[in-house]
């Protein structure tokens, strides 16, 4: 189905070498998913400064560990980062601004 094909595309970005600079993926901090804790977004997020949004949040760790560029909110890429995280972290309670 097109959920699951989304989550696969995701897993692909997550673990993609080429969405940042210097060799770093995003599943090296991440594992499956972990500490992304979508199901708290929108918080305040102590990096941005800001409440923010996940992808927001997505984008600082393309910018800072993988030293990469931004992706558009609606970027093919970053719906599918999304939907990974979300995927891998179903079933947790939903706690917006909590961590």
């Amino acid at each position: 189905n097109e959920y699951m094909a989304a989550v696969k595309a995701g897993r692909e970005v997550f673990t993609d070498s080429k969405l940042g600079s210097n060799g770093v993926v995003c599943a090296q901090c991440h594992p499956n998913g972990a500490n992304t804790h979508p199901e708290t977004y929108p918080k305040f997020q102590k990096q941005l400064g800001k409440v923010t949004q996940l992808w927001e949040m997505v984008n600082w760790c393309i910018r800072n560990p993988l030293e990469g560029e931004n992706l558009a909110a609606d970027d093919l890429r970053m719906t599918s980062i999304l939907t990974h995280i979300a995927h891998e972290r179903r079933g947790k309670k939903l706690a917006p601004g909590k961590h």
